[in-house]
């Protein structure tokens, strides 16, 4: 397809931008505030039974969790991990049994703020709630300084949450949990999409952490360096404990509750570089998603070439203020989402690159 060079300039001046805005801002520097200590007992779970429908997901399942427990989740996508972490809190009540919490319990929940993001809002904002200022165990810090130590650059940390990409949401969230004090910490598949980089920081941050932590992930380094017992969810319905992490659990021989994506069994048992490497092209999806965007590109500038040419003309200013002010707010949708489509376009063809040159590697 020939591309229209008005475009490619535009194109080659935002990749310009991009790699400025990419450039490192500094290492990454991860600190979560931590509340006052929690009760001994966190956690108590006498015989729970939880399904939907005729699908059974915890059954009769007893678990003391104590304050400075480091627990991991495992298993396949959909047998249940995230339902049992909100029946650990209370967001669900169980059906059968009981969940009772311990005293003076601060949760901070990554999957919750995952839900709760709002897109309109700055990352900044989204953070410290429309302050300059967040308070990290006991000292103010600048929000914007804050947020570069989770490689979010000043301008980056203006900018609405709508235009970050997957990793960048995953960092935003962790930024915005570990700025609220937490004795307890639920962490529902914080990795997905971080750099290796923060992940080694986060891992550090949180060995150190001195609450109690549950957290649900199918990166086996990640678990095997961070907790110090793991809940699997294994073939025959059963849910046990281990000591140890995802390493230790693979020597008893035991395999994992099977789901209509047994491929997530081998991904978790493989080393985290192997998984990180084996990826040599886009998804189906995000591949048919680039090959469409010059099409989408073009249509949205045919729109706004009719839009521009209905302003030139010379009556246009004298119709009434608000059709006036609706045509002028069209035209800026337009344009914003031209702008969009090249962001888009760009980010899907420097993974594509980036995907291309490992696999040449």
């Amino acid at each position: 397809r020939t591309r229209n060079e008005g475009r490619v300039r535009s194109l080659q001046q935002m990749r310009a931008i991009r790699e400025q805005r990419l450039k490192p801002q500094g290492g990454a520097h991860i600190q979560i505030d931590q509340a006052e200590a929690s009760g001994r007992k966190v956690v108590t779970v006498r015989n729970i039974s939880y399904g939907y429908g005729d699908k059974p997901l915890v059954h009769n399942l007893s678990l003391k969790i104590v304050r400075g427990d480091r627990i991991g989740l495992v298993g396949n996508n959909g047998v249940g991990k995230s339902t049992l972490l909100r029946l650990l809190i209370g967001e669900l009540k169980p059906q059968k049994g009981t969940v009772k919490l311990g005293t003076n319990l601060a949760i901070g929940y990554f999957d919750q703020l995952r839900r709760d993001l709002d897109l309109e809002r700055s990352v900044a904002d989204t953070v410290a709630d429309g302050r300059d200022f967040v308070r990290i165990n006991g000292k103010d810090r600048h929000v914007v300084g804050y947020l570069k130590g989770f490689l979010f650059s000043p301008k980056r940390a203006l900018s609405p949450v709508a235009t970050l990409s997957g990793g960048e949401r995953n960092r935003l969230i962790l930024a915005r949990l570990f700025a609220q004090p937490s004795n307890l910490l639920i962490l529902d598949e914080p990795t997905n999409d971080l750099d290796v980089e923060t992940l080694e920081v986060l891992e550090q941050r949180l060995v150190e952490y001195t609450g109690t932590l549950l957290v649900v992930s199918h990166d086996r380094a990640f678990l095997d360096n961070v907790v110090t017992s793991i809940l699997v969810f294994e073939a025959g319905d059963r849910i046990e404990e281990y000591v140890g992490g995802f390493s230790d659990w693979i020597r008893h021989g035991k395999q994992l509750a099977e789901t209509d994506s047994p491929a997530a069994a081998q991904r978790a048992e493989e080393p985290r570089e192997l998984r990180r490497s084996r990826s040599s092209k886009l998804s189906y999806k995000l591949q048919r998603e680039l090959d469409q965007l010059p099409e989408r590109m073009s249509s949205i500038e045919v729109e706004i070439a009719a839009l521009e040419a209905r302003i030139s003309e010379p009556e246009f200013y004298q119709q009434p203020h608000e059709q006036v002010q609706d045509v002028l707010a069209e035209l800026a949708q337009a344009k914003a989402a031209l702008d969009s489509a090249l962001q888009r376009w760009v980010e899907l063809e420097e993974r594509q690159q980036s995907l291309q040159g490992s696999r040449s590697d």
